[in-house]
């Protein structure tokens, strides 16, 4: 699914003003069934009905845009179980994408996300070991990683984009949007490596065409990454196959990417057994975009000219 420049029709004219609202955060999808004192959750009094007035402010807040990082691979498959054999927690993660300006779901838009294992290993990136950057890949790593210093970009995920260096592709998937403007994806908590705080990365096309082959045309709107707050990610640090990564690992509060806005710059909502996280965990977030831009991630700001969509094969 190669992007292809495609004229966009004149767009509506839209009220200035409405840019100018000042929102305290992104609303949240609540995951449900997981209610009950035995699950814990960082959302607070989120979870808690919002008056309709502060509810619609909410829709103009953008979410952050970030860098696409180095590990981006632009032939992802079309699946919302991008598990395959990676051991880990099990992770539901489930996004809603709004127009900022209107507040209405983006339907039929082609959602990307693509993390490491939980030894901090890209598929596609395996002899780079643990993030490209943390040094020798830690006991537990997949077979095939190797034991001496990676030779990947430096810890942080700088260096640009890096080209592939073998076939595997577990742990990334592109899947569309429904009618509310929903996407869920099934796949396993993700690990960290030295340089970077525990991340999802995501990217949202719109005006593409869906096919027989995939997703073609279109441009990349969003660009970003979804981030763990610190309680869940130290929960999952005594469970394998995360205890076996002895990477040192940065904080949320430390991370280079994270903006320290919350849901609007990329904070999940989590519900998960604070007794047992083990045994799986939800996170949800609503993604505000701009239909209307193009932000491919090559800067840390929204890019100025149309980018690539990921070209896609069903799977």
């Amino acid at each position: 699914m190669t992007a292809n420049h495609q004229p966009q029709e004149a767009a509506e004219v839209r009220d200035v003003t409405r840019r100018e609202v000042v929102a305290v955060g992104a609303g949240a999808i609540a995951v449900a069934g997981l209610g009950g004192s035995a699950y814990a959750a960082n959302d607070g009094a989120g979870e808690r009905r919002r008056p309709a007035a502060r509810a619609a402010e909410e829709c103009y807040v953008l979410t952050s845009e970030t860098i696409e990082g180095p590990y981006y691979i632009d032939a992802d498959k079309i699946r919302r179980d991008v598990t395959e054999d990676r051991p880990g927690i099990p992770f539901v993660l489930r996004i809603k994408v709004i127009d900022n300006e209107t507040c209405r779901p983006v339907r039929n838009a082609a959602v990307d996300i693509w993390h490491c294992d939980a030894v901090g290993v890209y598929s596609g990136y395996e002899d780079m070991g643990n993030g490209g950057g943390g040094g020798p890949a830690p006991t537990g790593a997949p077979t095939g990683t190797p034991t001496g210093a990676p030779t990947g970009p430096p810890p942080g995920g700088g260096g640009g984009h890096q080209e592939p260096t073998d076939d595997t592709r577990y742990l990334r998937g592109t899947w569309r949007t429904d009618r509310q403007g929903f996407v869920t994806f099934k796949t396993v908590f993700p690990g960290w490596y030295r340089g970077r705080t525990v991340h999802i990365h995501v990217k949202v096309h719109v005006n593409g065409e869906w096919t027989d082959a995939g997703y073609e045309g279109g441009t990349t709107c969003h660009t970003g990454q979804f981030f763990f707050d610190e309680e869940s990610v130290l929960a999952s640090a005594v469970v394998e196959p995360y205890a076996s990564n002895t990477a040192e690992r940065t904080t949320l509060d430390e991370d280079s990417i994270y903006d320290g806005g919350g849901t609007a710059g990329g904070l999940l909502k989590l519900r998960y057994r604070k007794d047992d996280i083990a045994k799986g965990v939800r996170g949800s977030i609503t993604v505000g975009v701009d239909p209307e831009a193009t932000n491919d991630g090559q800067d840390s700001g929204p890019a100025p000219s149309e980018s690539a969509s990921p070209s896609a094969s069903v799977s």
